[in-house]
């Protein structure tokens, strides 16, 4: 696949973020992208850079290449795009990968051409997000292969980056994983935390599960976490719409499954590795979720040649630094 983001198409425009792939990952909301675009750009050049201002000629032109240096999934190539165009609309970038798509070691990605110094300005933020992304991105395919056949989801959770969930949770669904709630205000997830203050406080389990479903609309969903089967019965029977089984051993969820019956989903975390996760998966659970796609993915080393045509000799730099 090849496409060519041109100079008109702005990174707040929702068509830069939607991937052209067999499984389409959706979009990144437009003002979260622009919110991480604007703060990541901000941070790295708050008076503009003052290498490429005192160095680069203002008329040279750099042709790039965004190359991957190990093989992965991709996640971000538009977000890599979008960076460029911020920084400067005369910046252009031809993708020649779909987000979703595997690629090999050696591969080219996508390739830019514009002014040097916008091209030189933009390239760690740029590079930083498509490393990042398509780290989580090829980590999550990893867990959907090892649960592949038993129609168990991978999902992620709340244990994002500060201010870079909307885009680390895109790079999940392109690995093929599913999302969780996205913050506090989506849904009731009752966790040990919760639990543990109900019941110092003298409220059983199942009582305070069943007052919240009486006082939730019937839109919110409601879920709870419980760490041992004999609270199992209490809060199914009380009306949750999920169970999560926290810590179980792979015998326990069998046995959990089995206690649900059917009567709401059951997620399974905790203790969950590329090592396990087959092993949880076969149990029956319907979602197992995995904190580490997100809080323990490494980026992926892709790196930006930079060809620089029109200024002082020594152009041709692996721009993939400081």
């Amino acid at each position: 696949m090849t496409t060519t983001v041109p100079a008109s198409a702005g990174a707040t425009d929702a068509s830069d973020v939607r991937p052209a792939g067999p499984s389409d990952p959706g979009t990144i909301p437009p003002h979260a992208l622009r919110r991480v675009i604007e703060t990541a750009l901000e941070e790295d050049a708050p008076w503009g850079d003052v290498t490429s201002e005192t160095l680069i000629p203002v008329d040279a032109r750099a042709t790039a290449t965004l190359a991957a240096r190990e093989p992965g999934v991709l996640s971000g190539g538009a977000v890599f795009a979008a960076v460029m165009h911020a920084v400067d609309p005369a910046v252009r970038t031809e993708l020649h990968l779909a987000d979703g798509a595997t690629f090999a070691a050696g591969q080219v990605l996508a390739t830019v051409e514009g002014p040097a110094r916008s091209v030189l300005r933009a390239e760690r933020v740029g590079l930083n997000l498509v490393q990042r992304m398509s780290g989580i991105a090829t980590v999550t395919a990893r867990y959907v292969a090892a649960v592949a056949g038993t129609g168990t989801r991978i999902a992620d959770t709340r244990k994002t980056t500060p201010g870079l969930r909307a885009v680390e949770r895109y790079a999940v669904r392109c690995g093929g994983g599913h999302n969780h709630r996205n913050s506090l205000s989506d849904a009731v997830l009752a966790k040990d935390n919760h639990l543990a203050v109900l019941l110092a406080g003298g409220t059983p389990i199942g009582d305070a599960v069943r007052d919240a479903r009486r006082r939730l609309g019937h839109t919110v969903h409601l879920e709870v976490e419980v760490d041992r089967l004999d609270q199992v019965e209490a809060v199914v029977s009380a009306g949750v719409d999920t169970i999560m089984l926290d810590n179980f051993t792979p015998e326990q969820l069998v046995e959990g499954v089995h206690m649900v019956a059917g009567r709401a989903l059951v997620e399974a975390s905790g203790g969950v590795s590329l090592e396990t996760v087959g092993a949880i998966a076969r149990t029956g659970v319907d979602v197992v979720s995995v904190g580490a796609l997100t809080h323990s993915a490494r980026a992926l080393d892709l790196g930006l040649d930079v060809d620089v045509t029109g200024a002082p000799a020594g152009g041709g730099a692996d721009a993939t630094g400081a």
